[in-house]
C-alpha cells in the first residue's frame, strides 16, 4: 500500500497495491499492521455503505461530536466520488481548511478522514456504492453538519446544484455550527 498524508494533518489517502491479471483483480483494502506503522492506531466497529442511484448527489458535510466522533476509512465500490473533509479542530493550523480527492471503482484509492473532521461527498457518475469503515458507532443525538455550500470555507464542489437530503440543506454554516474538537 501506498499511504501519503495530505496537507491537514492526520488526513491520509491510501493506494492498495492492485494484483490483476485476466480474471480480475485482488487487492488488500486493509491492513491493520501497516495503517499502524503509519501512525493510525483505530478499531473499525461498523462498515456503511450508501449506494447513489443517479449522479449529483451530495452527502454531507456530516461529522458526530465528543466521544461519538468517528473516524472514518472510506472506499468506493462502484462509482466515482468527489470526497472533501473539513478541518474542524480549532486549536488546529488547519482550521476551516478543506481537502478533495476523486475516489473510484477504477483507482480503488481510500481516504482516512480522523474525528474532528466533517466529511462529504458528491458522486460524479450513476449507481455510486460508497463503503466506509468507523470506528465508533452511529449516534443520532450527536449527529452534525456543516451546510455544504458556506461560503467561508470556499470548497470547489463539481456542481453549484446537486441533490440534496432535507437534513444536509438545514446545516450550519461553520461560524454557527455545535464542535467540541
Amino acid at each position: 500500500m501506498n499511504i501519503t498524508s495530505l496537507h491537514l494533518k492526520d488526513v491520509f489517502y491510501i493506494e492498495p497495491k492492485i494484483h490483476s491479471d485476466s480474471r480480475g483483480l485482488f487487492m488488500e483494502s486493509y491492513n491493520e499492521e501497516l495503517f499502524k506503522a503509519h501512525g493510525m492506531k483505530y478499531r473499525f466497529v461498523q462498515d456503511n455503505q450508501s449506494l447513489s442511484v443517479e449522479p449529483g448527489v451530495l452527502r454531507g458535510l456530516h461529522y458526530q461530536l465528543g466521544t461519538k466522533a468517528q473516524t472514518k476509512l472510506i472506499r468506493v465500490l462502484s462509482g466515482a466520488i468527489y470526497d472533501v473533509v473539513v478541518d474542524l479542530r480549532k486549536e488546529s493550523p488547519g482550521f476551516g481548511q478543506w481537502a478533495g480527492v476523486i475516489l473510484s471503482e477504477h483507482n480503488h484509492r481510500q481516504l482516512l478522514v480522523p474525528k474532528g473532521f466533517a466529511h462529504g461527498f458528491y458522486t460524479l457518475v450513476p449507481n455510486t456504492q460508497v463503503l466506509y469503515k468507523v470506528d465508533e458507532y452511529y449516534s443520532p443525538e450527536h449527529d452534525r453538519g456543516i451546510l455544504w455550500n458556506d461560503p467561508a470555507l470556499g470548497i470547489d464542489w463539481p456542481t453549484s446544484n446537486p441533490v440534496l437530503s432535507d437534513k444536509d440543506q438545514q446545516h450550519p454554516l461553520l461560524k454557527d455550527a455545535e464542535l467540541n474538537f
